[in-house]
Protein backbone atom coordinates (compact mmCIF):
# COMPACT_ATOMS: atom_id res chain seq x y z
CA UNK A 1 0.00 0.00 0.00
CA UNK A 2 1.32 3.34 -1.18
CA UNK A 3 0.48 6.31 1.18
CA UNK A 4 -0.12 10.02 0.59
CA UNK A 5 -1.11 12.59 3.62
CA UNK A 6 -2.29 15.99 2.98
CA UNK A 7 -4.09 18.86 4.49
CA UNK A 8 -1.56 19.86 6.98
CA UNK A 9 -1.16 23.95 7.59
CA UNK A 10 -0.61 26.66 9.86
CA UNK A 11 -3.14 27.52 12.64
CA UNK A 12 -3.66 29.03 15.42
CA UNK A 13 -4.33 27.44 18.84
CA UNK A 14 -7.78 26.24 19.02
CA UNK A 15 -8.39 25.45 15.62
CA UNK A 16 -8.85 22.30 13.93
CA UNK A 17 -7.22 20.82 10.48
CA UNK A 18 -8.17 17.76 8.83
CA UNK A 19 -5.52 15.61 7.54
CA UNK A 20 -6.17 13.03 4.28
CA UNK A 21 -3.98 10.14 3.66
CA UNK A 22 -4.65 8.76 0.11
CA UNK A 23 -4.20 5.09 -0.36
CA UNK A 24 -3.17 2.85 -3.27
CA UNK A 25 -3.70 -0.69 -3.72
CA UNK A 26 -7.16 -3.38 -3.39
CA UNK A 27 -6.00 -4.32 0.14
CA UNK A 28 -6.47 -1.37 2.01
CA UNK A 29 -9.36 -2.74 3.84
CA UNK A 30 -7.37 -5.14 5.09
CA UNK A 31 -4.79 -3.40 6.87
CA UNK A 32 -4.97 -1.25 9.91
CA UNK A 33 -4.56 2.50 9.38
CA UNK A 34 -2.81 5.08 11.60
CA UNK A 35 -1.04 8.09 11.87
CA UNK A 36 2.20 9.45 13.50
CA UNK A 37 4.12 12.63 14.05
CA UNK A 38 7.38 13.63 14.37
CA UNK A 39 8.35 17.72 16.40
CA UNK A 40 11.26 18.98 15.66
CA UNK A 41 14.25 17.31 18.33
CA UNK A 42 11.69 14.76 19.06
CA UNK A 43 10.76 11.17 18.47
CA UNK A 44 8.12 10.27 16.00
CA UNK A 45 5.42 8.87 18.40
CA UNK A 46 2.00 7.41 17.81
CA UNK A 47 -1.48 9.42 17.69
CA UNK A 48 -4.24 7.48 16.46
CA UNK A 49 -5.04 4.27 14.28
CA UNK A 50 -8.28 2.32 12.80
CA UNK A 51 -8.47 -1.37 12.29
CA UNK A 52 -10.05 -2.63 9.39
CA UNK A 53 -12.72 -3.09 11.59
CA UNK A 54 -13.08 0.34 12.42
CA UNK A 55 -12.36 0.30 16.28
CA UNK A 56 -10.09 3.66 17.37
CA UNK A 57 -7.49 4.01 19.64
CA UNK A 58 -5.58 7.01 20.11
CA UNK A 59 -2.76 8.71 22.30
CA UNK A 60 -3.55 10.07 25.48
CA UNK A 61 -2.18 13.50 24.46
CA UNK A 62 -5.01 13.90 21.58
CA UNK A 63 -8.07 12.01 23.16
CA UNK A 64 -11.11 13.63 23.21
CA UNK A 65 -9.51 16.31 20.30
CA UNK A 66 -8.57 13.76 17.59
CA UNK A 67 -10.52 11.66 15.26
CA UNK A 68 -9.56 9.29 13.11
CA UNK A 69 -11.79 7.99 10.49
CA UNK A 70 -11.51 6.20 7.50
CA UNK A 71 -13.21 5.29 4.02
CA UNK A 72 -12.78 1.51 2.21
CA UNK A 73 -14.30 2.88 -0.77
CA UNK A 74 -12.12 5.63 -1.55
CA UNK A 75 -9.17 3.84 -0.03
CA UNK A 76 -8.66 7.18 2.70
CA UNK A 77 -7.71 7.70 6.22
CA UNK A 78 -8.69 11.20 7.88
CA UNK A 79 -7.33 12.74 11.01
CA UNK A 80 -10.01 15.28 12.24
CA UNK A 81 -8.16 17.54 14.98
CA UNK A 82 -9.83 19.99 16.38
CA UNK A 83 -8.99 22.27 19.56
CA UNK A 84 -4.97 22.20 18.28
CA UNK A 85 -2.57 23.38 20.63
CA UNK A 86 0.89 24.43 20.06
CA UNK A 87 2.26 21.05 21.14
CA UNK A 88 1.02 19.31 18.48
CA UNK A 89 3.22 20.75 15.87
CA UNK A 90 4.60 18.74 13.76
CA UNK A 91 5.16 16.60 10.98
CA UNK A 92 2.21 14.17 10.30
CA UNK A 93 2.53 10.82 8.67
CA UNK A 94 -0.03 7.97 7.66
CA UNK A 95 0.90 4.39 7.95
CA UNK A 96 -0.13 0.90 7.90
CA UNK A 97 0.46 -0.67 11.74
CA UNK A 98 0.08 -3.33 14.20
CA UNK A 99 -0.42 -3.50 17.40
CA UNK A 100 2.28 -5.23 19.18
CA UNK A 101 1.62 -5.92 23.23
CA UNK A 102 0.48 -1.66 23.61
CA UNK A 103 2.30 -0.40 21.11
CA UNK A 104 1.17 0.50 17.55
CA UNK A 105 3.94 -0.09 14.83
CA UNK A 106 4.17 0.91 11.29
CA UNK A 107 4.85 -1.99 8.92
CA UNK A 108 6.67 -0.44 6.85
CA UNK A 109 10.17 1.48 7.49
CA UNK A 110 8.86 4.16 4.59
CA UNK A 111 7.56 7.37 5.87
CA UNK A 112 7.33 9.29 2.82
CA UNK A 113 7.06 13.14 3.37
CA UNK A 114 4.16 13.98 6.13
CA UNK A 115 2.31 16.68 6.36
CA UNK A 116 3.11 19.62 8.29
CA UNK A 117 1.36 20.88 10.42
CA UNK A 118 1.89 24.42 12.62
CA UNK A 119 -0.02 25.25 15.46
CA UNK A 120 0.80 29.21 16.36
CA UNK A 121 0.14 30.53 20.19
Amino acid sequence: VQLQASGGGLVQAGGSLRLSCAASGRTFGTYNMGWFRQAPGKEREFVAAISRFGTTFYADSVKGRFTISRDNLKTMVYLQMNSLKPEDTAVYYCATVALRDTTWYSLSDYWGQGTQVTVSS
